[in-house]
């Protein structure tokens, strides 16, 4: 649209002086006589009807006719601007409807003083960038605006969301090999200013930008469960009664290739992966396996002086079961990642799996496809795959090891087996020393009330037998109580003891004293709760958590305890 034109200052009110004396029509001059056409161009409605209007004498009778048109003009000129204001505003409008939309990009790098390369939908480009934008200043990672010809036109902030990948490796110039989970392919991205003075290792989890081309953010352990044990218990050999076979097996697997690398070197000698602890419930598998963790850092400490923190991870088979396809298996491939990493910055790594049969079963045919198809494979990958599993000790424990798939037991990846026995006499008074401990309130000396309670825990009387069994041979035996016995029968025992002085001492309003008829007392109502027998169809599998071969027995008759003349409690 045209300029419009200039406006007098007053255009409130004419701003002409009509003449002070009566002028001759005939000698008024025209306006094109006063101005030139391109004068007058410039002037506006209002301004040359001020010009007329000043031609006329006073008191001329067309001066208030001119006023009232002025007005009429004046007006019309308002109602002009007006519309014009609001067509330039709609013309705006609609100009910025049409333009095309900016791209936001990823600003990679800087090319040149006004060239950057900038990453548009996947696709690299080497943008231009607005004078008014120091290009140096742009940081790797950091959103930039494009337009239509693709020149960078200003400067956003980080991206808040993108994609979560995991980091496989680290690459020397510092740039980042993902992995390649949920189906994708593995993919190198870059490092963002924001990140290039972090210290980044394999398993972390971080986020990358829009593009997939700059990894922004750290966002820790991801999905990994923490299963660590913060600080592994003081648990000397000493503290561990009535396994003084398996104490020593583990320490011949564990400590003797840590404390003498040398000769395993010098003879060639393969370290054992793992090794597996099983037999019968209760008799302290789990508890060799953190005593293991504890008194080989003491061992190094001795020996070599070098404190190396344990990092001990206690895995319950079960929980690493998951109803999503694959879950399972990244869990398992997650375990052994984090004991790698922990042996690679220095730490005593070990991966403990209680219940392992729970997860490692026997793998068997059919049409329906089951968990264990997939699952032992994974973890005898992990075992001997083409990663390496170097200062890292395996330790499975289980009460049914016969369950356990045989390509897991083999050797080369579970390579000891070592069985954890029932305490005989001498290996249960060992245990209730340890839980009766001289700090407890005891009415007698510990080693009376020690001897006292194995004795009746041990006794061939009838009181304590428990299993009739008959052999194929045609002899029939009998299995008494302390032939069943287990550490944690022996720690039961000691606690329902203290139970029943802290009663006694409640009711006396006295201050309590642990005497031998509380151990006699508990001894026998722990038996009493647990006089618990299978049906006859899982007597074999029940046998198999004993001590006992199966093999040869073919008839098991519980024995009822008889009843008591005075009380006829059964």
């Amino acid at each position: 649209m045209g300029e419009p034109k200039k406006k007098p200052q007053n255009a409130g009110q004419p701003f002409f002086e009509p003449a002070t004396s009566q002028a001759d029509p005939g000698q008024t001059s025209s306006l094109r006589d006063l101005l030139s056409s391109e004068d007058l161009d410039r002037l506006s409605t209002l301004q040359i009807l001020d010009l007329i209007a000043g031609k006329l004498p006073q008191r001329h009778p067309a001066l208030l006719d001119l006023v009232y048109l002025r007005e009429r003009v004046e007006q019309l000129e308002n109602m002009q601007d007006a519309a014009r204001q609001a067509l330039e505003k709609m013309d705006g409008i609609v100009e910025k409807l049409r333009s095309p939309a900016f791209r936001v990009g990823t600003f990679i790098t800087a090319v040149d003083r006004d060239k950057a390369q900038v990453c548009i939908g996947g696709t690299d480009y080497v943008c231009r960038v607005d004078p008014t934008i120091p290009v140096f200043s742009l940081e790797t990672g950091q959103r930039v605006l494009c337009n239509e010809a693709f020149a960078v036109v200003r400067c956003l902030d980080y991206d808040l969301s993108g994609p979560i990948s995991r980091i496989d490796q680290v690459l020397p110039d510092g740039r980042l090999r993902l992995g390649n989970e949920s189906g994708q392919s593995g993919s190198i991205v870059i490092r963002s200013l924001l990140l290039t003075k972090d210290k980044l290792r394999s398993g972390l989890e971080v986020r990358l930008d829009s593009n997939s081309r700059v990894a922004l953010e750290i966002l820790a352990e991801g999905r990994r469960t923490d299963r660590s044990i913060e600080s592994v218990s003081t648990l000397p050999w000493t503290a561990i009664g009535g396994q003084d076979d398996a104490v020593q097996a583990i320490r011949d697997a564990i400590e003797l290739p840590f404390l003498h690398q040398d000769l395993f070197r010098k003879f060639g000698h393969s370290v054992p992966k793992g090794f597996l602890l099983h037999g019968p419930p209760g008799c302290g598998k789990t508890l060799l396996g953190k005593a293991t963790a504890y008194n080989l850092r003491q061992q190094i400490l001795q020996q070599t002086g070098e404190d190396r923190q344990e990092f001990f991870l206690h895995v319950k088979g079960p929980e690493v079961l998951n109803m999503w396809v694959g879950e399972s298996e990244r869990q398992v491939r997650d375990l052994f990642a984090q004991c790698r990493e922990r042996a690679a910055t220095g730490h005593l790594a070990f991966l403990f799996i209680d219940e392992a049969e729970s997860i490692l079963g026997t793998r068997r045919g059919g049409r329906v496809p089951s968990i264990l198809s997939t699952l032992v494979p994974m973890f005898c990958t992990e075992m001997d795959g083409i990663e390496p599993l170097s200062n890292v000790v395996v330790i499975l424990a289980s009460n049914r090891a016969d369950l356990i798939d045989p390509a897991i037991l083999r050797p080369g990846r579970i390579d000891r087996k070592i069985r954890v026995r029932r305490p005989d006499k001498a290996g249960a008074q060992r245990i209730y020393e340890i839980y009766l401990h001289t700090s407890l309130p005891l009415a007698e000396p510990r080693e009376l009330l020690v001897q006292a309670v194995t004795e009746a825990h041990f006794a061939r009387i009838p009181e304590n037998e428990f299993l009739e069994v008959g052999y194929r041979s045609g002899k029939r035996d009998v299995l008494y109580r302390g032939d069943l016995a287990s550490g944690a029968i022996i720690a039961a025992v000691v606690e329902r003891a203290k139970g029943l002085a802290i009663k006694r001492a409640i009711r006396e309003k006295s201050g309590g004293i642990l005497t031998r008829e509380d151990l006699l007392e508990s001894l026998k109502l722990e038996h009493q709760e647990n006089d618990l027998f299978p049906s006859t169809d899982l007597t074999e599998d029940w046998l198999k958590l004993t001590d006992f071969d199966p093999d040869n027995v073919v008839r098991l008759g519980q024995i009822r305890p008889r009843k008591t003349e005075k009380s006829g409690i059964i």
